[in-house]
C-alpha cells in the first residue's frame, strides 16, 4: 500500500470483554488486522478512495462514504482538532472480518488515527489518539467503549473502563500464556447483539462477576496461572450471547479438554477465544478447529503472544 505520499498504518484486530470484563478489558491479537493509507489533499474533508478486502479485491460489504465507515470517521475527527489546512485521502484494506468479534470496527478506526497522526506537522502522543478513534468505533457498534480500540492502539492487555476514558491501564500479562482466537463462518452485528442485552442483573450475579474480573487481573499481574484458570469466567454476558453461537458449547468443551484455562466469546462474537499455555496453544487451536469444523462450519484460527504489538506506521513515502 505504498503510493506517492500516502502513510500506510497497521493496527491489529482484538479480543473484547476478554470473558471477564465486559466493556472494559481488552486484548490485541497478532496476525491479522486491518491497514489504513492516508495522504493530504487540497480539498477540505476526509474521502475514501477506496476500500478492498484482504484479497485486494474492492470490497464487496463496506461503504467508502466518508460519513459510513469508522477509518474516515475517526480520521476526520483528528483532523479537525488539528487545525490542519486541507484534507484527506484513505485507503482502506480490511483484514479482520466483518461482524466478527474481532475489533473489525475499531482496528479500521485506529489504523487511520495513526497513519492520519504521521501527516501531521507535530505528530501527537499515541495516547492521545485514543478517543478520536473511539469517534469512529462508537458509530459502529452504539456506545463507547474502548475494549477493542485501546489494545489495537496500544497492543497487549489493557484495562479502559468508560467511567475513565481517556485514560486507561496497561496490565501485565503472565508469562509463557498464549491466547487462541477461533473465528468460525459466522456472522453477528454488535451493535444488534448490545441491544438484546438484559439491563438488570442480580446484586449476586454483579458481585460474582466483580470478583472474577478483580482475580485475573491481579493473577495477570503476579504470573499466578492457576488464579488466571479460576478466575477467566463470565456469568452474566456469555450466558445471554451464547446460543447465537452454534458451535460455542462444543468449541469451548475441546479449548478445555486441551488444556485451556478459560474459553468465552471474543465481543459478542461469533469468534471464541481461549487463553492457556504457550505449549499447548497449538493443540487448543487444533482441538477448538476439529470441534467447530465438527459442527459444520468453516473456521481460522490465531495464537498470540499476549503482549502482541498495538498499532504502528508501516511505512511513509
Amino acid at each position: 500500500m505504498r503510493s506517492d505520499d500516502f502513510v500506510s498504518a497497521f493496527a491489529p484486530a482484538s479480543i473484547g470483554n476478554v470473558g471477564v470484563g465486559f466493556d472494559m478489558l481488552g486484548l490485541a491479537l497478532a496476525g491479522v488486522g486491518d491497514r489504513v493509507a492516508a495522504r493530504r489533499v487540497d480539498q477540505p474533508g476526509v474521502n475514501i478512495a477506496e476500500v478492498r478486502d484482504a484479497d485486494g479485491e474492492i470490497h464487496s460489504m463496506l461503504s467508502p462514504e466518508a460519513l459510513e465507515n469508522t477509518a474516515s470517521i475517526a480520521a476526520q475527527s483528528l483532523w479537525d482538532s488539528s487545525g490542519a489546512d486541507g484534507g484527506l485521502e484513505l485507503i482502506v484494506r480490511k483484514g479482520v472480518p466483518l461482524k466478527s468479534g474481532m475489533g473489525s470496527s475499531a482496528a479500521s478506526a485506529v489504523a487511520a488515527v495513526v497513519a492520519v497522526n504521521a501527516l501531521l506537522p507535530q505528530s501527537l502522543p499515541v495516547g492521545d489518539l485514543l478517543l478520536h478513534a473511539l469517534e469512529g468505533e462508537k458509530f459502529a457498534s452504539g456506545g463507547l467503549h474502548a475494549d477493542n480500540v485501546a489494545p489495537s492502539l496500544f497492543g497487549g492487555l489493557v484495562l479502559c473502563p468508560a467511567s475513565l476514558l481517556p485514560n486507561t491501564v496497561s496490565l501485565s500479562v503472565p508469562s509463557d500464556c498464549r491466547s487462541v482466537l477461533l473465528y468460525p463462518d459466522l456472522q453477528i452485528a454488535t451493535a444488534e447483539s448490545r441491544k438484546a442485552l438484559a439491563r438488570d442483573y442480580g446484586m449476586q450475579q454483579w458481585l460474582e462477576q466483580q470478583g472474577y474480573l478483580a482475580t485475573f487481573v491481579a493473577a495477570c499481574e503476579h504470573d499466578d496461572h492457576e488464579l488466571i484458570k479460576a478466575s477467566l469466567k463470565d456469568v452474566i454476558i456469555e450466558p445471554q450471547r451464547a446460543s447465537s453461537v452454534p458451535c460455542f458449547a462444543a468449541v469451548r468443551e475441546a479449548a478445555l479438554a486441551a488444556g485451556a484455562y478459560g474459553c468465552s466469546l471474543s465481543g459478542s462474537g461469533p469468534s471464541i477465544f481461549a487463553l492457556g499455555r504457550a505449549g499447548d496453544a497449538a493443540n487448543i487451536a487444533m482441538a477448538m478447529e476439529q470441534k467447530c469444523r465438527g459442527s459444520g462450519y468453516e473456521c481460522q484460527t490465531w495464537i498470540s503472544g499476549m503482549d502482541s504489538s498495538g498499532a504502528y506506521v508501516e511505512d511513509r513515502a
